[in-house]
């Protein structure tokens, strides 16, 4: 076996839900090519769940928010990942941040991003050895670019989300004692940006027409008061079709999105989790280009009617109005259009999904 039969291999992804389920396809593509890789992802502590028992991980390391500030924990981290001997490390967030994580890894090859608006940022470049051009729309395709040096061109897109036993266990428990099991629809109620925030009344009036003209329970998920509260209104004015899911956590939430009919959310973790169950979604999008971030599969339909403007940093904290722009009524085709297939839920597909802008 030589050396080159069997690399080790950092990702550097330290962040959030969303991202980091969108670059399990970049994991999975390093497993088929170097099926004899020792594979390695540095990941803030609060996304772990997500990773945690992936079939193609081999070492999972664990920060908390602010590591970099603590030198003690700076140099645990850099000793953590040192022992392993990475040679490689792939540089995926392409911030400031990511790109010093990867450089305390140790690894003599760091691959990264050019700078562009979305990759490549802040002086990540300065401490990569290696630089990608990014040409591809999707952030799933773009990042799967980043392996070009290492010989690997337009792989197959394959999340593989780890199933935890005891969290179906759960999820068929809800769905027994709550009598879903005839189907379900999942509305999840919040997003990481005020920008990206649909209204709680027009979810509700979704929830609506799914339960009375599609005779479909819509459960609505959660997570924090914030988007508890939210959730609350949904349901307040769903007028009885939907119900409150309870607290769950990353896999269960990813259980509860694998048997569910269709999942309906802003551009947000949940939705991008749902989508690499292979649960057909219907995205709505405001502030960020549906183009890059639609959820990834030829089963969704993504909604965006007022194209983005402004810099990614002030994008988080401009209002909602493209988020407004999206009707009632275009949710609710959206959703009449995935339900009317009757296709049976697949994993999500290399192929792009259908995107709609709304009327």
């Amino acid at each position: 076996m030589t050396h080159s039969d069997a690399p080790r291999i950092l990702i550097v992804r330290l962040s959030a839900i969303g991202d980091t389920v969108l670059n399990m396809p970049v994991l999975c593509a390093l497993r088929d090519r170097f099926p004899r890789a020792t594979i390695g992802w540095i990941v803030k502590r609060n996304w772990a769940p997500l990773l945690e028992g992936h079939c193609d991980l081999d070492h999972l390391i664990e920060v908390p928010g602010g590591w970099l500030r603590s030198p003690r924990l700076v140099w645990q981290t850099a000793r953590q990942m040192r022992e392993i001997g990475f040679d490689i490390a792939l540089d995926l967030q392409g911030l400031a941040k990511s790109a010093i994580a990867a450089w305390l890894s140790g690894a003599k090859r760091r691959l990264g991003f050019t700078h562009c608006e979305f990759e490549g940022r802040e002086f990540s470049p300065w401490l990569n050895t290696e630089l990608v051009q990014p040409t591809a729309d999707h952030v799933v395709d773009r990042h799967l670019e980043l392996l070009r040096p290492l010989g690997i061109e337009r792989p197959a897109v394959q999340f593989r989300l780890p199933r935890h036993e005891q969290s179906d266990a759960a999820v068929a428990r809800l769905i027994r004692e709550r009598g879903l099991g005839a189907g379900f629809a999942v509305i999840n109620a919040g997003a990481g940006w005020p920008s990206k925030l649909w209204p709680a009344q027009r979810y509700g009036a979704v929830a609506q027409h799914l339960g009375r003209r599609r005779v479909l329970p819509t459960v609505v998920s959660w997570a924090g008061k914030a988007e508890l509260e939210m959730a609350q209104e949904i349901v307040l004015r769903s007028g009885g079709q939907a119900q409150l899911a309870p607290r769950t956590s990353l896999p269960e939430l990813a259980a509860l999105a694998r048997r569910a009919q269709v999942f309906i959310a802003s551009d947000t973790g949940p939705l991008h989790i749902a989508a690499a169950v292979g649960t057909a979604c219907v995205g709505l999008y405001g502030p960020m280009p549906v183009e890059r971030c639609r959820p990834y599969g030829k089963q969704h339909i993504a909604l965006q009617k007022a194209a983005p403007t402004g810099r990614i940093r002030s994008r988080h904290r401009s209002s909602n109005a493209g988020m407004l722009a999206i009707g009632i009524d275009d949710v609710c085709q959206a959703c009449d259009t995935i339900l009317d297939r009757r296709r049976p839920n697949r994993a999500a597909s290399s192929e792009r999904p259908r995107l709609v802008r709304a009327a």
